[in-house]
């Protein structure tokens, strides 16, 4: 630490309600260790690399201003999409950020996101090692989807699950409204793990009911079945609802989704319109009323019902981080390991980030119902810990605050 005294921390991915808490917690975590400065970047490694770089002890100074970071929704720094090069000797992406890493006399590196965000902690470790760099690059889990492996949950899923399960209890009633028959789909992110649209069963409890099919991309969707399943159904009820990934595919594989679009520079397809492409066959083959709602970018960012689970955690998870670099720890992620259920209690742990690094994760087909279209009650057991609680708000003028956006 003599040497190199600040610690720089970075977001990347899609927003989350979490995120910032995991911000919050390296911020603390940093000063409690004894780091002269902390810095972020703008935008990720892609604004780290233009010298994007902010002093976070100029608005991160107060109790109040961690409170609201807390509190914010998506992420404070910025984001990217970023894929860094292979790492080799002599390549100039790498030899600008040492660079600036050894300007701003860099100890400890921290990013916080997703598989692909853990792309680029591996690349950068192995580029230090290369070099003979002190430097240590320490990875914090986000992300919605909640498909990285080895950790039982990801920061920010719980907060999303818990919107989720609220917006479809409310679209069940609306859908009630009327007395004719209906079918609502209601698209829910996921490309390939159904991790959030299966959220939707929590919706079900003593007081609301959820939705009657939820659609998961682990499952291949026979659609002639599906929709004489469907017919069936409208003839002992009027209004169903179905959940569905944006990610479903047919049972060849093929993306069902109306708009494969283009693709992001770690080759996903960025996918939409599921919905609406179910509800305009629905109604051709059935002859009923059918809708498609798009929960779209609000699953992501929803503080206003972000998990205290949720959020205590991020916070703890960013805060361990920092400790895990200063005790010399390179080129791992920080994970939840559950120790137990009832009472729920899961403890931070390290693991090399190769184990992490563009793996994706699929619900088990275990907790996923005999006949695909649910979820079971091992998926109830393992979700529900992760939305329980709720944060106090900070109000302003009836309306909840967040931290001051950075310029």
């Amino acid at each position: 630490m003599e040497e190199r005294k600040n610690l720089i921390v970075g977001q990347s991915g899609g927003p989350t309600a979490a995120i910032n808490a995991s911000l919050a917690g390296v911020y603390c975590g940093a000063k409690h260790f004894g780091f002269e400065k902390v810095y972020g970047m703008r935008f990720g490694i892609e604004g780290f690399l233009n010298e994007k770089i902010v002093d976070l002890d100029e608005t991160l100074n107060s109790e109040l201003n961690i409170e609201l970071l807390k509190r914010t929704p998506s992420s404070y720094l910025g984001s990217c999409r970023y894929k860094l090069p292979k790492p080799e000797a002599g390549n100039e992406v790498y030899q600008k950020a040492f660079e600036l890493l050894e300007k701003y006399s860099i100890g400890v590196f921290v990013y916080i996101g997703g598989n692909d965000s853990m792309d680029t902690i591996l690349k950068m470790s192995e580029y230090a090692k290369i070099i003979g760099s002190p430097i240590k690059f320490v990875g914090i889990p986000k992300t919605i989807d909640n498909d990285l492996p080895v950790t039982d949950h990801t920061p920010g899923y719980g907060s999303a699950a818990k919107y989720i399960a609220t917006c479809i209890s409310e679209v069940v009633r609306d859908s009630n409204v009327y007395d004719l028959k209906s079918v609502t789909f209601v698209e829910i992110m996921g490309r390939n793990a159904g991790w959030l649209t299966a959220a939707a069963a929590l919706a079900k409890n003593s007081f609301n009911d959820g939705a009657d099919f939820i659609l998961l991309p682990e499952i291949g969707l026979n659609l002639k079945e599906f929709i004489n399943i469907l017919g069936n159904r409208l003839n002992e009820k009027n209004n169903i609802v179905v959940a569905v990934s944006e990610g479903i595919k047919d049972q060849n594989g093929n993306y069902i989704s109306e708009d494969e679009g283009n693709v992001d520079a770690f080759g996903h397809k960025m996918l939409s319109g599921t919905a609406a492409y179910l509800a305009k066959k629905i109604k051709s083959e059935l002859g009923v009323k059918t809708r498609a709602v798009e929960i779209n970018t609000l699953q992501r960012a929803a503080a206003h019902l972000q998990s205290k689970t949720d959020i205590d955690e991020a916070f703890n998870i960013g805060f361990l981080g920092v400790k895990a670099g200063i005790e010399g720890e390179t080129g791992v992620m920080m994970y939840f390991d559950r120790v137990n259920d009832a009472p729920y209690l899961s403890i931070v742990r390290k693991c090399d980030i190769n184990l992490v690094a563009n793996i994706e994760k699929e619900i088990p087909r275990g907790w996923i119902s005999e006949d695909g279209f649910g979820v079971n009650e091992k998926f109830i057991e393992y979700a529900k810990p992760l939305i329980a609680g709720e944060l106090s708000n900070i109000v302003c003028e009836g309306i909840q605050s967040h931290i001051v956006s950075l310029k």
